[in-house]
């Protein structure tokens, strides 16, 4: 027999991208060929990918950036990498495509609904992304990672909870050491590409602790390129020992240690905080499509794991007080974490593996 064929497309972003890997880490270990389509931004995020993962850039593009010489363009381009992925797909077809959203997918989408190629999307906002709601009525079903999603009429939909990477997954339910009179961490993520918003409040918050809560305090940053000096510098100036960077690759493990994780919520964001199991402050972006990631935290808040502050609330000392009293009730805390781990998805690429099986 040939070995089974999966083409996944996905870009953009770590929240399209850190799923898509999930699904490739899955699918190779059960004798799957898989190849990914994606765009130079999203092969920024294909360095932890299984090596076996074959890897093209498709050409795509999108609205939401450049002048009108550059939107003039976004059509042709598109149609190019529909025109050059069906070639593709014509002398090497795959079993099944699986998009995850973001411009780049748009082209392996494409070809495979023009070729009547089994396919489906993943979702991993409450809220459908832009291009996954051009093809939810063109596909087989839509994989949803958080529920209810709101869908389309026509479109089929299907709980699945979005996948962790292995490197997650390592850490589910890891114990946690409650905070104490001792060394505590604490996690402060912006998504895949940093927050400008987090670089200005939290680093002010975390200097207005008490003082006795401030110097067990250390916190690991991940702040844009254009930021990192600034907060480096401010934390060296304080006497905070923080660690900042642009991107950690190793956010499992610095989470698993955390006492408490500041983080906007994207959707890869909150299904590691859930999986791992943190108590959590989330900041959504406000400038979300459809406010989805205000969808995406509500399942965590609701369920006592998180504290959620709107972004247009968000002050040095709004965040100084919610930080304060999840590092000085070690069973608020603790029942915080439970809470975070009651509404996980493990389970979520075994879910997502099936469908992909099933639609072959």
């Amino acid at each position: 027999m040939n070995t089974p064929y999966l083409l996944i497309a996905a870009g953009g972003t770590g929240g399209h991208m850190f799923p898509a890997q999930a699904l490739a880490e899955a699918m190779l270990s059960k004798g799957w060929r898989v190849r990914l389509s994606t765009d130079p931004r999203g092969a920024r995020y294909t360095g932890a990918f299984p090596q076996a993962t074959e890897i093209v850039e498709a050409s795509s593009a999108t609205f939401a950036r450049g002048g009108l010489a550059a939107k003039a363009l976004v059509g042709p381009r598109i149609a190019a990498g529909v025109t050059s992925m069906a070639a593709q797909m014509l002398r090497d077809k795959p079993d099944v495509v699986v998009g995850f959203g973001g411009y780049p997918s748009i082209p392996a989408l494409g070809a495979a609904t023009l070729l009547k190629i089994p396919r489906m999307i993943h979702e991993q906002n409450g809220v459908l992304g832009r291009v996954n709601r051009l093809f939810a009525t063109r596909v087989a079903q839509v994989a949803c990672g958080v529920w209810p999603t709101d869908l389309p009429d026509g479109a089929k939909g299907v709980h699945t909870g979005n996948p962790v990477r292995a490197a997650v997954l390592e850490r589910a339910g890891a114990p946690f050491i409650p905070p104490g009179d001792y060394p505590m961490s604490v996690l402060v993520m912006g998504g895949s590409q940093g927050a400008r918003i987090l670089s200005d409040v939290v680093p002010n918050a975390i200097a207005a602790l008490p003082e006795g809560l401030r110097d067990h305090v250390r916190v690991s940053h991940q702040a844009r390129d254009e930021d990192g000096e600034r907060v480096k510098a401010f934390y060296a100036d304080r006497g905070i020992r923080a660690d900042v960077e642009p991107f950690f690759d190793d956010v499992p493990r610095r989470m698993s240690d955390a006492q408490l994780v500041i983080s906007r919520s994207g959707a890869s964001s909150v299904a590691d905080i859930s999986v791992i199991g943190r108590p959590s402050i989330l900041i959504p972006f406000a400038a979300a499509a459809g406010d989805h990631q205000t969808a995406n935290a509500r399942g965590l808040v609701q369920a006592g794991g998180a504290i959620m502050i709107p972004e247009n609330a968000l002050d040095v000392p709004a965040l100084t007080q919610q930080m304060t009293t999840v590092l000085t009730n070690p069973e608020a805390a603790q029942q915080m974490a439970h809470a975070a781990l009651s509404v996980g998805a493990p389970d979520a690429t075994e879910r997502l593996t099936a469908l992909v099986e099933q639609l072959a």
